[in-house]
């Protein structure tokens, strides 16, 4: 039975979910960008629902919808929202990225999606976290599609991928006129290789910023960069 994950000023139950709460998850509500403080966001594949959490904690966009296709992670990212101190601006659909984008109408300012990645060759026993970890489940070309779709002109996606796909995912993302606007790479210490990046998309073509995030100085003492981008959250820190 996993533990509730408890945070700063909400609470995340994720016993019902394949995929826990984890490092890319709580980077990605932390570090995507609400500089142009968006009305309407949306979370593509919430799970646990912990980005929409963390996004409804740092803006006061009023849509604050989320996309889940597994049905226990559609109902627990339910009652996560319900939970939470900003249950009203929060909403989940019980739909697939497809599904969803010919049902909407609107366009959303910010976008975000820690979509599942796996393109190694395994599989495990265990199907519903395959389901929630292989890419087959959510194909970048197609999660790319959708959100030029869903995305609003001015618009902002903000996505996390590993590092060795980041060259594919934004050559596909370029096909639909979609552009980096700013990189971040993830390491896990000083020593370790480029394990994620964090990127922001947009439909307007510049010159890409670049950046570099290492968690741990060493095994349980995080870095002060990690800390003050995540302190408002973790309740350790």
């Amino acid at each position: 039975m996993s533990q509730p994950f408890k945070f700063k000023q909400f609470t995340v139950n994720q016993d019902r979910c394949a995929m826990k709460i984890g490092t890319d998850g709580v980077l990605l509500g932390a570090w995507a960008t609400i500089k142009h403080h968006p009305f309407s966001v949306l979370d593509i594949g919430a799970g646990t629902g912990i980005i929409s959490l963390m996004l409804a904690q740092r803006c006061s966009a009023e849509v604050l919808d989320a996309i889940e296709i597994d049905d226990d992670a559609y109902e627990q990212c339910v009652d996560n929202f319900e939970q939470s101190p900003w249950g009203d601006r929060l909403f989940c659909y019980h739909a697939s990225l497809e599904e969803f984008v010919n049902e909407i109408d609107d366009a959303y300012d910010l976008i975000v999606s820690n979509p599942p990645f796996y393109s190694e060759d395994y599989k495990t026993d265990n199907k519903q976290r395959d389901l929630a970890r292989f890419q087959d489940a959510l194909p970048f070309e197609h999660l790319i599609e959708g959100v030029a779709k869903l995305l609003a002109k001015e618009g902002v996606f903000v996505v996390v991928v590993p590092f060795k796909e980041e060259v594919r995912f934004l050559e596909i993302a370029s096909n639909y006129k979609l552009y980096a606007n700013e990189i971040l790479h993830v390491k896990g210490n000083l020593n370790s290789k480029i394990k994620r990046s964090l990127i922001t998309l947009s439909f307007n073509q510049r010159e890409t910023e670049m950046g570099a995030l290492v968690i741990e100085k060493e095994r349980h003492q995080y870095t002060e960069a990690y800390t003050n981008l995540c302190k408002d959250f973790y309740l350790k820190m």
